[in-house]
């Protein structure tokens, strides 16, 4: 115990501060035992216990895939067991636009290194010495916290570097979503020019695609993709589906619905675009109406809130003052 103290007191760490780090590391293992307990049962127990053969469709032959295969040694700390839970992740991923062979396995070590990183950090702040602190400017925001209050902003810090990454995730694909919804209708107009011009369909979507790669890198990039997969053999039909379904705009599931009908029935590939998109514009304008229907009613509760106490102070005023110099 006294070389113990001896360590400590040369590196300037105090004995709070080692059980401090203690108890954070043990929670983390808490939650990752936690997490492994319910994350469901590993893949060799369910091969074991039977089930039916699934027939593959046209999600399981993405020319860009994640590692899926399931977890080994030190991975199991961190990445699910569960193939649902990671062909989840792996999908919103996609959505976010983030592709790459060990793409779940990095967003998932990324989440540990966050969650581990962030307390580890404040109690290397703690354990700084008075002087230290007192140059950085933060004396003053930590002489005053209790063990109770660091405990707090430990399991705060790791909730945070835990289940911030989702956070971002989320976020990410929702800008990811508008962008494409927004560049979308110019990517069709081009889409028709190209094919006015002459050009097959698989070389408008090319050449629209390398016209829009630094104006709307994210619809060139799926229709990069959904170029190599065909070129790689996968079907039309899978190709345009996984697409719409990889995105999540229903602007786009249209899109892939008109360009399949119009293979399937031989129409005319040209006219369906540009039908599709004077649709599509005037939906967009309907729901730009709708939205502008809507702010009256929306703006009646707020000015009803900001001017009725104003409006009422300016009547009942004059008839409060007379009571006062009547009854004062």
């Amino acid at each position: 115990m006294d070389i113990v103290m001896d360590i400590l007191t040369n590196l300037n760490l105090s004995l709070n501060h080692l059980i401090l780090a203690g108890i954070g590391v043990s929670s983390l293992f808490v939650v990752f035992g936690l997490a492994g307990l319910f994350a469901g049962k590993d893949a060799a127990v369910r091969r074991m216990q039977g089930g039916s053969l699934v027939q593959a469709h046209g999600a399981d032959f993405d020319l860009v895939q994640g590692d899926d295969s399931d977890p080994h040694g030190l991975l199991q700390a961190f990445v699910p067991t569960s193939r649902e839970e990671r062909t989840k992740v792996g999908k919103l991923l996609r959505r976010a636009g983030i592709q790459g062979k060990h793409a779940i396995r990095s967003f998932y070590a990324f989440r540990t290194l966050i969650g581990i990183a962030l307390p580890v950090l404040f109690v290397a702040v703690l354990a700084l010495p008075a002087e230290v602190q007192a140059q950085l400017n933060i004396a003053r925001w930590l002489q005053n916290i209790t063990w109770l209050n660091s405990l707090q902003i430990i399991t705060a810090l790791m909730v945070l570097g835990f289940y911030g990454p989702s956070v971002w995730l989320r976020l990410r694909i929702r800008k990811r979503r508008q962008a494409i919804e927004h560049s979308l209708p110019n990517a069709l107009d081009l889409l028709q020019v190209a094919m006015e011009a002459g050009l097959g369909f698989d070389a408008a979507m090319i050449r629209v695609s390398h016209e829009l790669a630094q104006a709307a890198p994210e619809i060139s990039q799926e229709f990069m993709i959904l170029q190599l997969e065909l070129q790689a053999g996968k079907e039309r039909q899978a190709a345009f589906m996984d697409m719409a379904d990889r995105i999540g705009v229903e602007e786009v599931s249209a899109f892939a619905n008109v360009i399949l009908q119009s293979n399937q029935y031989g129409t005319t590939v040209s006219t369906a675009l540009k039908r599709f998109s004077t649709d599509m514009r005037l939906d967009r304008e309907l729901r730009a109406q709708e939205k502008a229907n809507r702010l009256p009613v929306q703006m009646s509760a707020v000015m009803a809130l900001c001017m009725m106490p104003v409006l009422l102070l300016i009547c009942l005023a004059p008839m409060l003052i007379r009571w006062i110099n009547m009854f004062g």
